[in-house]
């Protein structure tokens, strides 16, 4: 059973001398061989230092090679794998390390504040350069742990709908059946060649291309960090022909001299996630013949659940396509019956693709899991021909640049001040950001707007701070007493269009 699940051991049986890996910074890269090698020398590390099956082995890094040394590692020893936002403010990183008490973080130095004092049973290990592992001593291990499709593989944090952080834990089936689906779905192969340059903390970075691509042979270059004009240059560079970007990186893309000038001979298809996509970044790429589609997923569900042809998207502007070959979908009313066509219901995901469980939530788990469907709080519709729209979601969830922002979190925190009374925020249209974090506060003397930002800075991650902030006698309420956000979206949108 163990041969099954370690599917890079399998993959270097039939290519071994293929290259795998490059880092786009160093040039450096690593056939699959070499990058199984790394794996294994990590994963007698993990086990001469007594971390077992079921232990939480973190990482805090920019993107670098280290997280699939890591993920890999996992494979072998069935310890669960933990990447860590090293976006999320040293209070939000402390909640996140008590919830999954690692027995080892891989740290680079950038980082190692953020996580403060560790408990003195914790190891951090030093991974700021790539040959961290030619300085790791331990004697060969044989790998005999049984290992279940079922057992958790990783563990990728996402917002609560308080605003903390949720463990969403992907077992070793649910990382395979992605990558399965995306290769067949989406028609990828060896001589495929991606540029991930999104976080590889997100499922985004991980599981869209990424790891598929390692599954069938293909070509992964690792950035770490985005910049527009780098990423163009890359692109071309390392002849890539699928790549992932959020609809804020493309607004910068767009803009540069390196994208109006190229042409992009090799690349297949520009995926957007993440956030909705403007029209105009349609426009860009319709403009110059290259191909261009929008994806939908989510931690819970992988990030790969629908499929579109990019000559369908001018017709299906804004679709995120039909679902892929193993997944099912259905959209759903409030009373629990089927949407029709282009009716809005909720959308519900099933496969084997799917997460376990909320860590150290299980009442969460049977509110999202119901029957085993996934409930994802986003609404959807599908028109005639089974193509699948995402118009919207149940809970107010702020999606902006990429990352998901819950204002609950927000609000209590601006209230905390002694100056608001009141506050509420919502998230706004905004063709770079996708949407913006907007607060409305109700005071009770004067505050400036940079002295709630200067606040907002002292507790929150900076993108969850508002970009703007609009001070009101009071804030609209409906019958029931409770803020009415709708209408504070709509005045808003109206005084924006009338200027």
């Amino acid at each position: 059973m163990h041969a099954n699940i370690d599917w890079l051991e399998s993959r270097v049986k039939i290519s071994p001398t293929r290259e795998a890996i490059i880092d786009a910074e160093t040039h450096e890269s690593w056939s699959y061989e070499r990058l199984h090698h790394r794996a294994v020398i990590l994963a007698n590390y993990l086990l001469a230092n007594g971390i077992q099956k079921g232990d939480r082995v973190a990482i805090l890094a920019p993107n670098h090679i280290s997280y699939l040394d890591f993920i890999f590692a996992c494979m072998k020893t069935g310890a669960i794998f933990v990447p860590l936002n090293w976006r999320l403010s040293e209070n939000e990183l402390e909640y996140v390390i008590t919830d999954c008490q690692p027995k080892l973080i891989g740290v680079d130095p950038t980082f190692r504040e953020k996580i403060g004092n560790s408990n003195d049973d914790m190891i951090l290990l030093d991974i700021k350069s790539n040959k961290y592992v030619d300085n790791l001593l331990a004697e060969p291990q044989s790998f005999q742990t049984e290992i279940l499709e079922t057992d958790p593989l990783a563990m990728i944090y996402t917002g609560g709908t308080t605003g903390r952080p949720k463990g969403v834990v992907l077992s070793h089936r649910s990382i395979l059946w992605n990558a399965l689906n995306t290769i067949t779905s989406w028609n990828l192969n060896e001589e495929d060649v991606t540029l991930t340059c999104l976080p590889m903390f997100h499922t985004g970075g991980l599981n869209v291309y990424t790891l598929p691509l390692l599954l069938v042979g293909g070509k992964v270059v690792i950035s770490s960090s985005f910049q527009a004009e780098k990423a163009v240059k890359d692109l071309i560079r390392y002849r890539c022909t699928v790549v992932l970007f959020v609809p804020t990186m493309y607004h910068m893309i767009i803009q540069t001299r390196q994208f109006r000038e190229a042409t992009f001979p090799d690349m297949k298809v520009f995926v957007s996630g993440g956030a909705p996509c403007p029209h105009k970044i349609y426009d860009a790429f319709q403009k110059k013949g290259i191909a261009f589609k929008e994806g939908y997923g989510l931690t819970e569900a992988g990030p790969n659940n629908f499929f579109i042809e990019p000559s369908d998207t001018k017709e299906k502007l804004g679709s995120v396509g039909k679902p892929m070959l193993f997944n099912d979908i259905k959209i759903v009313k409030d009373d629990g019956a089927k949407a029709g066509p282009n009716e809005v219901g909720e959308l519900l995901l099933r496969g084997y693709h799917s997460f376990e469980f909320y860590w150290n939530k299980p009442i969460e788990t049977k509110e999202t899991i119901i029957d085993g469907w996934i409930h994802t709080g986003d609404l959807a519709k599908q028109d005639d021909d089974g193509y699948v729209y995402i118009v919207g979601r149940k809970k107010d969830m702020i999606i902006t640049g990429g990352e998901n922002v819950y204002p609950l979190e927000i609000e209590h925190w601006l209230e905390s001040h002694e100056g608001i009374m009141e506050a509420a925020v919502i998230g706004l249209p905004d063709d770079k950001w996708g949407e913006v974090v907007t607060a409305f506060v109700v005071v009770k003397n004067n505050l400036a707007q940079d002295e709630l930002r200067a606040y907002c800075e002292q507790k929150l991650t900076r993108y969850k701070i508002p970009k703007q902030f609009y001070f009101l006698n009071e804030l609209p309420k409906t019958h029931v007493g409770k803020i009415n956000k709708a209408l504070l979206k709509k005045r808003t949108m109206e005084d924006v269009a009338g200027k």
